[in-house]
């Protein structure tokens, strides 16, 4: 049976000239992100990156790592916020190669969008692209597809590539941790992207926009400022600070699953992680108040919350007792402010906590 209509693919919903127009939109931004062995630019079918970043290494290793940034893309889309959720979608990446040893190299973007409108696409890879720069990685390519029938017209999912490289020799993880080992921590900006189908449900769910932007006294800002802050990118200041000498045994990425399942991927197997939990004069470092506003309104225990949240620590770094000052210095001469959050102790691989204040 023939159908005589004339039907064009903007007809189904699939504006190219919009998406053309999107690229115009974000070729500068991705440009910044460019490092010397980025090879040529947007608009080829492949991202090209030349091997010399690795050439003079012993064994080169390459680490690659994906991500998205979740239910909190929901929020953004609420809010019509879309200006940091790129920085989510990098730090999601960037920051789990990191603690193999391998510096991020280049990533790429995946943009699932019901409706394609270039002004909105341009916020969301600006975002990417900043992420990109704090992290020293090139943008070197992605993807916009615009999904009529299958995602509503506002609707959108962001997933993101990363490619790292590591020397072998230098690598770093579980198998160099000890008991006696000491924890450091970084402060996290926020909720970070972990927890966010919770905080939906309890902080943001039944409340208006106008609601969620008014100032809020319990956290000192408005809810939305608060969920809404971009992940804390530590990738670029971590690898400098390696490359300049700083003898860590193994990071952890606090992300979903809290410290309690985080944590214990940077142990080996005969080692527990105990973190000073401080009971109730809670940690030594600060919790952000959007977690503890969240943790209350969900009526979580503090074993839950630090199953849930990261509790204002976006990044633990293992090292040796005598190396705790030279490591410090490495990470303050990066701008980072480490705190001692726990200790290493023999165990099983597993994440405790002691709660009274010693």
């Amino acid at each position: 049976m023939s159908n005589d209509k004339h039907v064009t693919y903007e007809d189904a919903g699939v504006d190219t000239a919009e998406g053309a127009r999107a690229v115009d939109a974000i070729k500068a931004a991705v440009k910044e992100t460019n490092r010397p062995e980025v090879i040529g630019g947007l608009g080829g079918f492949g991202g090209c990156f030349s091997a010399a970043a690795f050439k003079d290494m012993e064994d080169p290793v390459m680490v690659s790592g994906t991500d998205g940034v979740g239910t909190k893309l929901a929020i953004a889309q609420l809010l019509d916020r879309h200006d940091t959720v790129g920085e989510d979608l990098v730090a999601m990446c960037v920051d789990d190669v990191v603690p193999i040893g391998a510096e991020p190299l280049f990533f790429l973007d995946y943009v699932a969008i019901g409706k394609l409108r270039a002004e909105h696409v341009a916020q969301i890879v600006k975002g990417i692209a900043n992420g990109c720069k704090k992290s020293g990685c090139a943008l070197v390519g992605g993807e916009m597809a615009e999904h009529p029938g299958v995602m509503n017209p506002d609707d959108y999912d962001l997933a993101g590539f990363v490619v790292g490289v590591v020397d072998r020799p230098k690598m770093i993880g579980p198998e160099k941790v000890k008991a006696g080992d000491v924890i450091l921590g970084l402060a996290s900006s926020g909720i970070h992207s972990n927890g966010y189908s919770l905080v939906r449900k309890v902080a943001i769910e039944g409340r208006s926009v106008e609601e969620l932007e008014a100032y809020n006294e319990e956290l000192g800002e408005s809810v939305a400022d608060a969920v809404m802050r971009p992940t804390t990118i530590y990738a670029g200041q971590l690898i400098r600070a390696l490359h300049a000498g700083a003898p860590i045994h193994a990071m952890a990425h606090i992300t979903g699953g809290g410290i309690t399942e985080n944590l214990n991927r940077a142990l080996p197997a005969d080692v527990d992680a105990l973190v000073y939990r401080g009971g109730e004069a809670g940690p030594a470092w600060s919790i952000p108040p959007i977690i503890t506003y969240a943790s209350r309104l969900a009526g979580l225990t503090l074993t839950e919350a630090y199953k849930t949240f990261n509790m204002g620590v976006g990044m633990s770094i293992i090292c040796a007792p005598e190396d705790v000052d030279a490591v410090t210095a490495a990470l303050k001469a990066e701008g980072l402010a480490p705190f001692v959050m726990g200790e290493c102790i023999p165990g099983t691989g597993c994440v405790q906590y002691r709660d009274d204040a010693e």
